[in-house]
């Protein structure tokens, strides 16, 4: 389907020349923002904290929210620390901006989100994650005890594929390794509760550290980074961290305050993507996994046929314009069952129609 404009907020539906479409879209995969409870809740916390904090965070003026939101996530989370920013983007750049000139190598696997790819380096070829992940095994065997940097996300979006990490503990058998992986699409849907894979690959022997935005499953605009003390604390000391604004801090509270709503929102995500993928599995042009709210579809025809009977899903080429389209469908805590039926017999026809 071609590009369409909106002149509305994000939720599960969406109009566009004055008709109504569900939307199978977008990162907002616990659909907070959907429940009038945190509507009003974040009303209430705009109106005491503002739109905007406007000091540095080294300022002598220091707001306490941030300090409260950082010790809170990174205990949560099982890191020893946590640095806030105002975006994932921003934490991934400053994390990789402090960890890559320390190592003597650094392997970025082939989906590599861009915000923790350092400049100059190049992702693992052609060969996709598991291969990859092998390729770096047997070459850190032939090679002499040394500092390696290995970057990777939790969880490709645009494959749906989730990538497991126990692999790197071969590795640091025999060197010093570091591992830096991008949570951006597992926050609030992976791993420990709200807070990530962080807990998930901690091992007494690598390093760990963890970037990714808030803005995703969890609704929060702002990223943050996860790491040992003495890690976080570097990132800290730069002047991406000193001299760049800080988060909104309304949703920030607004997270800290709602901890029992985004749980029950992350409750009913992994039943609603379960439910779809046990009625969806048998169908051969799709892809994706219960434990992981989007799904792949692999006929390019399919975005505009659905967009027919009403449903907008994920449709377009990436990374670059003349690169072959990537399509999905994305779930989130904000659709019904119901909704999940409609789409799922959508899917069923389009499988069987010659």
């Amino acid at each position: 389907m071609k590009p369409q404009s909106i002149h509305q907020r994000l939720e599960k539906t969406v109009f566009i020349e004055g008709k109504e479409y569900l939307f199978f879209n977008g990162t907002s995969y616990l659909g907070i923002d959907s429940l009038e409870e945190y509507k009003d809740l974040l009303a209430a916390n705009l109106q005491h904290w503002g739109m905007h904090h406007g000091l540095s965070r080294v300022n002598n003026l220091r707001l306490s929210l941030f300090d409260a939101f950082e010790d809170f996530f990174s205990k949560q989370a099982g890191a020893e620390e946590a640095a806030l920013f105002s975006s994932g983007y921003l934490a991934g750049i400053a994390a990789s901006q402090w960890l890559y000139p320390k190592a003597g190598l650094c392997w970025a696997a082939p989906d590599t989100h861009p915000a923790i790819l350092p400049l100059g380096v190049v992702v693992g070829g052609q060969a996709g994650f598991k291969d990859w992940a092998w390729q770096c095994v047997e070459h850190a065997a032939m090679l002499p005890p040394q500092k390696i940097l290995i970057l990777g996300n939790a969880v490709d979006p645009l494959q749906a594929v989730i990538h497991d990490y126990e692999w790197v503990r071969l590795i640091a058998d025999k060197h010093e390794v570091t591992v830096l992986i991008d949570d951006s699409h597992a926050f609030g849907v992976m791993g420990k509760g709200l807070f990530g894979t962080y807990s998930q690959w901690l091992h007494p022997d690598i390093c760990l550290v963890v970037s990714g935005s808030l803005g995703k499953g969890l609704a929060m605009p702002g990223g943050i980074v996860l790491g040992p003390f003495q890690v976080v604390d570097g990132i800290k000391s730069q002047a991406i961290f000193k001299g760049a604004s800080p988060a909104s801090p309304a949703p920030l509270q607004s997270f800290l305050d709602a901890q029992l709503l985004y749980e029950q929102q992350r409750t009913l995500l992994r039943e609603l993507t379960s439910f779809f993928h046990q009625h969806t599995q048998e169908i051969p042009q799709l892809s994706g996994g219960a434990h992981f709210p989007v799904f792949v579809y692999h006929s390019d025809s399919w975005a505009e046929l659905l967009f027919q009977q009403g449903i907008v899903t994920s449709s377009f080429a990436y990374p670059y314009a003349d690169s072959p389209r990537v399509n999905r469908i994305v779930l989130s805590a904000a659709h019904s069952y119901q909704e999940l039926k409609s789409l799922k017999e959508n899917l069923h026809l389009l499988s069987t129609s010659p």
